[in-house]
């Protein structure tokens, strides 16, 4: 098992930091204040809000803007491209301009574009605004991670990172219901203004809350030839490698599910919008769950058996997918399945991130960054793939890909001892 040691870095003395946000524990160590804490969570819900806000109306969407069903699902690509573009420019930002100010813009921008999207009069234009939605709501996920990395270290990381975990199925929960009853109020357009209210909810929430978590005489210098440096030293680390592909390849998985299961279980097993947010909010129970035990089983068994465990669990649901798709089974072979593959993710999400984090806190943003990227540009590629057919044979084939490729990504986390840090 891997944890951190404590460090200067990794506990994050933060200077910086308001005194509301930090209270004092034994020996002098600051601990994190609930409401910073709280803050650094909410962060981590720009990209699935954004995600599956409106998934329960993208039929609907499809149809009103005349779109192919392949077009129309573009919109979940260009935002999870953007995703992944934004952590990458965001990450090693914030090692060298601070935490702070690249997420107050980064909030802001995200405001605005949320307004764009739903004034888009084109399939077209609504690809490109949530491409720059994307691109915002990155920044707010990465320097989640990052400011964590700062302030917290050992066991309190993996659990800081199971918590992250547990608020992305959370708001993977509430995303598809809320849509799902907004679609009986509003159309998709609406959809798109509450998502505005709700990052603008958040810029205020960071705007008096978030202090500056990386100290000045912390941050990065050089420009880009030290982040360039800094990016070499990540890719040549096997086991940080390992952990990034890993994290790439079962989201891959992972976003093909938020791509194909709208149509799927409505088209083709014939429920309704409020009946696809229901079987999808059981789905993200489990992801909730499952991710909250991973941190916890990190901690006290395991950091890389664990990650077995969820890769097992990624490969299990794809399976029962092939043989769904194989053999016709009813619906809930389908869920049954569908369950397995999104709560191994959640499995393999806080043992992944503290793999990739532990050995790097002064380049906490760019690791991050890397995690990030994957993890949305791999399911940006294989979100449009499932509209390549019909029924579940797309998505079972997909699913079982990410899987096997997860698999031998996890063989990479075990070919050295995790980077220690000093």
């Amino acid at each position: 098992m891997s944890t951190a040691t404590s460090t200067p870095e990794g506990t994050g003395a933060a200077p910086n930091l308001p005194s509301s946000t930090l209270a004092a524990t034994t020996g002098g160590r600051p601990a994190v204040g609930r409401a910073l804490a709280t803050v650094l969570a909410l962060l981590t819900v720009f990209g699935p809000i954004s995600m599956d806000l409106y998934l329960p109306v993208l039929p609907a969407l499809t149809t009103e803007l005349g779109a192919a069903t392949s077009t129309a699902q573009l919109t979940i690509t260009a935002c999870l491209l953007g995703l992944a573009a934004g952590q990458l420019l965001a990450g090693p930002a914030s090692d060298r301009f601070g935490r702070r100010r690249p997420l107050l813009i980064g909030v802001a921008a995200y405001v605005a574009v949320s307004l764009l999207c739903a004034v888009s009069p084109t399939v077209e234009t609504l690809v490109a605004a949530r491409f720059v939605q994307g691109l915002a709501g990155g920044v707010g996920i990465v320097i989640a991670q990052a400011a964590g990395r700062d302030v917290y270290s050992g066991g309190a990381l993996l659990r800081f990172y199971g918590r992250l975990t547990v608020l992305g199925g959370l708001a993977a929960i509430v995303g598809p219901l809320v849509g799902g009853q907004l679609a009986q109020v509003t159309d998709w357009r609406g959809i798109f203004l509450f998502l505005a209210v709700l990052g603008a909810v958040i810029l205020a929430a960071c705007l008096a809350v978030f202090g500056e978590t990386l100290p000045t005489e912390q941050r990065t210098t050089g420009g880009l030839a030290q982040t360039l440096t800094d990016m070499g030293q990540l890719l040549h680390d096997r086991v940080f490698l390992g952990a990034v592909l890993l994290t790439g390849f079962v989201n891959a998985a992972l976003f093909a599910y938020l791509s194909g299961a709208t149509y799927l279980l409505q088209d083709t097993y014939g429920l309704s919008p409020q009946g696809y947010s229901y079987a999808f909010g059981l789905n993200s129970a489990g992801f909730m769950v499952f991710g909250f035990l991973a941190g916890r089983t990190s901690e006290r068994w395991s950091v890389r058996g664990t990650l077995a465990v969820g890769v097992s669990m990624v490969a299990a649901g794809a399976a029962g997918l092939l043989a769904t798709a194989a053999l016709d089974l009813p619906l809930v072979a389908v869920i049954v399945s569908l369950l397995f593959l999104v709560s191994g993710v959640a499995v393999t999400t806080p043992p992944a991130t503290s793999l990739a984090l532990t050995g790097y806190p002064h380049i906490a943003g760019t690791a991050s960054s890397f995690l990030g990227m994957a993890r949305f540009a791999f399911g940006g590629i294989a979100a449009p793939l499932v509209g390549l057919g019909t029924g579940v044979t797309p998505l079972a084939l997909v699913t079982a890909a990410g899987a096997v490729l997860g698999a031998l990504a996890y063989l990479l986390t075990t070919a050295q001892p995790a980077p220690t840090h000093n």
